[in-house]
């Protein structure tokens, strides 16, 4: 008997703001790779994210293995990005006293 061997699609897909994600799904690359990274077996990542099908957090993370360079690159502009957005918003609505200032419109 002989079993045919089908190459199988990494299921990530890019959204229209550049973020890929997961098959159709809303987690993130990032999220997968970071997990796995932290010590997470596929089968944690897996329960952690019930969206997610076990098949395909194994093929992402083979991809993220396969492409390590190119997904460490990525990872790192999305944490760039991540901490000007923050420094952004912070720039905008001042987080000093935020807590007082909402205590107080309770009152």
């Amino acid at each position: 008997m002989t079993i045919a061997i089908v190459a199988e699609k990494t299921p990530l897909v890019t959204d229209p703001y550049g973020v890929v994600r997961v098959a159709k799904t809303r987690i993130t690359l990032d999220t997968v790779v970071t997990a796995f990274l932290e010590g997470c077996t596929p089968e944690e990542i897996g329960e952690q994210y019930p969206s997610l099908q076990l098949p395909d957090v194994y093929l992402v993370i083979g991809y993220y293995l396969r492409h390590r360079d190119e997904v460490e690159t990525y990872l790192a502009e999305r944490q760039r990005q991540s901490e000007k957005n923050r420094r952004d918003v912070e720039q905008r609505f001042n987080p000093i006293g935020i807590r007082e200032r909402l205590l107080a419109r309770r009152i």
